[in-house]
């Protein structure tokens, strides 16, 4: 038995190897150059402590990046939640033609991020469809992406649309792994559909919910394709992502240390976040 643990045990091996090399190797080499002042390329590195965990505290185009950041994943977490959540209500349900009606929801999680950013980007431009539609009634269009402040909100939307299709299908399993027992003896006390949802559905949904949860908001917080093909961060960082941003940094302005210290603050943010609704969700589980 001893010997076949082992057997067992070396089949890890490979999968631990992928996630030291690609995972731990490269955040503890992030860490590290954190405290350096590095331009990414040259062999010389001046070590500077703390000075660039001191300097995002003054940065304002961090600070921006921070807050839509929170926007992208907590915005995109909720809609992309209730989205699908609500398409798995209704698709639960066989009606005719309900598998392809399931498919086209799930379609545009199919396409890559960065490919839906630049399709939207064609319908939300100056000259694009969205504006050409409002023409016809004789509205006259915006610069949707010129205005920081709807850009960002036409990013979390994207965003949200494009992967409530990957909510659906995680909470379409866990409807269907709920007994219709639990429905037919509330039907009998004379429950209505509203009760059943909120004390059958709702929390034999956690398990399900909390994956759905974790999954969306680590995505979001990490968004960075939409923000690229959409906005590129403009107008002056005003739709910018931590991970938008540390890109810029680390290519643009050529300040690498600077983009592995943001990169730790984004790293330990996310890993927080996570921790948290994890135990949350723990504590909320009810069985079956």
């Amino acid at each position: 038995m001893r010997k076949r643990n082992m057997q067992m045990n070396m089949l890890y091996l490979p999968a631990l190897f992928v996630v030291l090399l690609f995972v731990l190797y490269p955040l503890i080499r992030s860490f590290r150059m954190s405290f350096y002042n590095w331009n990414g390329y040259s062999p010389v590195k001046m070590f500077i402590g703390f000075d660039n965990y001191k300097n995002l505290l003054s940065d304002k185009n961090f600070a921006v990046s921070f807050k839509n950041t929170l926007l992208y994943g907590f915005g995109s977490t909720i809609l992309q939640n209730i989205l699908g959540l609500s398409f798995a209500l209704f698709l639960n349900t066989k009606f005719k033609g309900h598998k392809v009606v399931r498919t086209i929801v799930y379609l545009p999680v199919m396409i890559s991020g960065l490919i839906m950013g630049y399709i939207m980007y064609f319908m939300v431009r100056n000259q694009g469809a969205v504006n050409e539609i409002l023409g016809w009634f004789s509205i006259t269009g915006l610069d949707w992406m010129g205005d920081g402040n709807v850009g960002r909100w036409i990013i979390t939307f994207v965003n949200s649309w494009q992967y409530c299709g990957y909510c659906m299908v995680i909470y379409m399993a866990g409807l269907q792994g709920i007994s219709r027992q639990y429905y037919e003896a509330a039907a009998i006390d004379g429950a209505t559909s509203w009760k059943s949802f909120r004390y059958i559905t709702l929390p034999l949904l956690i398990p399900a919910m909390s994956s759905a949860i974790v999954i969306n908001l680590i995505g979001g917080l990490k968004l960075y394709d939409v923000v690229v093909s959409l906005s590129n961060g403009g107008p002056n960082y005003m739709t910018s992502s931590l991970s938008f941003y540390i890109n810029n940094r680390y290519l643009s302005a050529e300040q690498a240390g600077y983009a592995s210290a943001v990169g730790v603050v984004m790293f330990l943010f996310i890993m927080l976040c996570s921790q948290i609704l994890n135990g949350y969700f723990r504590k909320k589980e009810v069985e079956m």
